[in-house]
């Protein structure tokens, strides 16, 4: 089944029987990222779209502002052993004239995938170093707004198999999904779906939406603003700090967008509603 997923056995009880199977797990392995050879940062991750991962986290940690700014990024694990993964450090050469991270924005811990890395840590520090307007460009249909996590749901594959994975994708007005990405770590799959624009050459993402599969966290809101994307659809509910970095950013924020309903909390004006609909006050 590759590197995403590993078969395991499992005694599985029920109220009616117990019998022995095998189960389908998501592969959690550590990424060692070095930049100019120097380590930086361990992370626990789901093996696979690992350039566009670590794209995503330096333009989140401020280090790049677009894929100029990366000469090469090259894997330099050796030979695997016990059938683990040799694709586990990555090394990334900036740029000439990109600076490296300074010694105090190395992290050389392992960092747990439900840990972002984001650098900020206040909306004041998030809006200063925010390097785009959140414009009006975008506008949405609340039946395509309504459809979205569904929409996500079938594009995540693994997440079939095992039911262990976060998704996040980046959405268009007309609701097509051009960029799905998967990981264990919901911060990992929206860094993906970031680092993709950006090697697209997408950002500032003014034309897309950022759909994610659980909670809409301040990190996760965090990156989107930073990437230029200006709503953020979550199937699960907003922290009261994302709420509060979305309505100072400029940010449409729509939690338990589920059952053809949602709560939108902030910037209403870009989800498009019907003559005799309303966004409750």
């Amino acid at each position: 089944m590759g590197r995403l997923t590993r078969r395991h056995p499992v005694l599985r009880l029920t109220a009616e029987e117990e019998r022995r199977r095998i189960d389908v797990l998501a592969v959690e392995e550590p990424l060692e990222l070095r930049i100019n050879g120097e380590p930086f940062v361990v992370t626990m991750r789901t093996p696979g779209d690992d350039l566009d991962l670590v794209h995503g986290l330096l333009h989140a940690e401020g280090l790049i502002t677009g894929v100029a700014d990366i000469g090469t990024a090259r894997y330099c694990g050796g030979a695997g052993e016990d059938g683990e993964n040799p694709y586990n450090q990555l090394d990334v050469a900036l740029a000439p004239g990109v600076a490296p991270p300074e010694a105090a924005q190395r992290r050389q811990v392992l960092t747990s995938s439900a840990c972002g890395l984001c650098g900020a840590t206040s909306i004041d520090q998030v809006l200063r170093d925010g390097r785009f307007e959140l414009t009006d460009a975008l506008r949405i249909d609340r039946a395509v707004i309504a459809a979205a996590p569904d929409r996500l749901r079938e594009r995540q594959r693994t997440f079939e198999k095992t039911g262990g994975l976060h998704g996040a994708g980046l959405m268009d007005a007309a609701g097509e999904l051009v960029c799905v990405r998967e990981d264990v770590g919901r911060h990992n799959a929206v860094d993906k779906v970031i680092g993709w624009a950006l090697r697209q050459d997408r950002l500032p993402a003014r034309d897309l939406a950022l759909v994610v599969s659980g909670r809409a966290s301040f990190e996760l809101t965090q990156k989107a603003v930073l990437a230029g994307i200006a709503m953020l659809i979550a199937v699960s509910a907003p922290s009261s700090l994302a709420v509060e970095l979305a309505e100072r950013s400029g940010l449409t924020l729509a939690g338990f967008v589920r059952g053809g309903s949602m709560n939108v909390y902030t910037h209403p004006d870009r989800v498009l509603v019907g003559e005799r609909s309303s966004v409750a006050q």
